[in-house]
């Protein structure tokens, strides 16, 4: 079963047949439109209480189809995402700023381009249970170029070129980690793999927009993915680069989990105290302290 034909399917716009016949010499009214006049007359001819229960019947099918297309972008959701995160945020589902949430980002993908497509909005989730995350590692928002955004914060697809935070990652790891040797690539599904979160607080952008989606609910949906973890597990490192990733941080129980903080690796602020952290050591030292396996950091293959 393809979830991502399914969810398309909701965000593209259908084809309407024209009343008339535009190769004839003529135009003559097609079927549907004797269909229509047909069905006009008849409406006129009934009793204001068969009109009542014929607008009472449509209502109540109306119900029922919007409550099998609920049930159904429910289903593709529970597909798209891993068990144990869904199971973990069913919650939110159902509430109104999520439903909210939905209808915009259909209605963005009706108008143009967003990113990432529908079955990779929830890739971070497909990598790892949600309590056996290890380190968290905040992000913003995702890529709004084309074939870079899959799901994951600071990650690119296979083929498109490392953007500049990224690369002063790896600087970073290259002086703090042994053996790290800088990738031709910019995929971190290996780190995913191992359970590293990488997390946008904003999970769609519309193209070459940054933060056009920003506002929308997805910081809502966000907020209690890193609340659940905060409360359910312990002994994880979260890794809080920039003013905006810290404030999202702000709730963290610093007494059961670990918080790294720095400027953000950006260009314009990684030279203020983000190279030369050494976040990822501390982090490898700490999951250690707790008994548990640190993450390779120099485990990043392609795809």
């Amino acid at each position: 079963m393809s979830s991502q034909a399914k969810i398309s399917s909701f965000f593209s716009t259908s084809n309407k047949r024209p009343l008339y016949d535009n190769n004839s010499d003529q135009k003559t009214p097609t079927k549907k439109g004797k269909l229509d006049k047909e069905q006009k007359a008849e409406k006129e001819s009934l009793s204001p209480e068969q009109v009542k229960r014929m607008n009472e019947n449509k209502a109540a099918a109306m119900e029922k189809l919007k409550t099998r297309r609920l049930s159904q972008e429910s289903t593709e959701l529970k597909d798209l995402m891993g068990k144990s995160w869904y199971k973990a945020l069913e919650h939110e589902f159902t509430k109104s700023y999520f439903t909210q949430l939905c209808k915009f980002v259909e209605n963005e993908r009706s108008k143009g381009t967003v990113y990432p497509p529908p079955h990779q909005v929830y890739s971070w989730t497909n990598f790892s249970p949600i309590e056996e995350v290890k380190v968290v590692i905040l992000g913003q928002d995702p890529y709004h170029g084309p074939k870079q955004a899959h799901g994951l914060c600071f990650s690119v697809q296979e083929g498109v070129k490392s953007p500049p935070s990224l690369v002063n990652m790896y600087k970073e790891l290259a002086n703090d980690i042994p053996g790290f040797k800088i990738p031709t690539h910019g995929t971190l599904n290996g780190w995913a793999e191992q359970g590293v979160l990488l997390l946008n607080a904003c999970l769609t952008v519309r193209a070459s927009q940054a933060n056009s989606h920003a506002g929308k609910g997805w910081e809502k949906l966000t907020d209690a993915v890193i609340a659940w973890i905060n409360k359910n597990t312990t002994g994880v490192v979260f890794m809080l680069w920039g003013a905006y990733a810290q404030k999202k941080g702000a709730h963290i129980n610093a007494k059961n989990h670990c918080i790294l903080k720095s400027v953000h690796p950006s260009p314009l602020s990684a030279h203020r105290g983000f190279l030369g952290c050494q976040h990822f050591s501390k982090c490898n030292d700490y999951l250690k302290q707790h008994n548990k396996t640190p993450i390779d950091w120099t485990h990043l293959p392609p795809s």
